[in-house]
């Protein structure tokens, strides 16, 4: 199933993310918590998504898109101010 395959694979980001922001909060304790809520909704919103009728299954899908995006971006943002690596792509 791909919804659960995504999953795994969101969660396993989560886990790879720890260090980083770890990392993160030592500088910015709010970039860093904005990151931590961004990977979390990616995870929770996959799920909803997994388990919601039509349109809504969808939107939740749509959504960790976005939080995916804003991931992304924190680390980007981190990157850009010296707070950490640049991680593998």
């Amino acid at each position: 199933n791909m919804a659960l395959r995504v999953y795994g694979e969101a969660l396993a980001m989560c886990v790879g993310l720890r260090p980083v922001v770890r990392a993160i909060a030592r500088q910015d304790r709010d970039l860093a918590r904005q990151l931590q809520r961004a990977a979390c909704s990616v995870v929770l919103n996959l799920a909803e998504g997994a388990h919601s009728e039509g349109g809504h299954g969808r939107e939740r899908f749509r959504t960790a898109r976005g939080s995916a995006a804003e991931v992304r971006a924190a680390v980007d943002a981190a990157v850009a101010f010296g707070i950490v690596e640049p991680l593998a792509p």
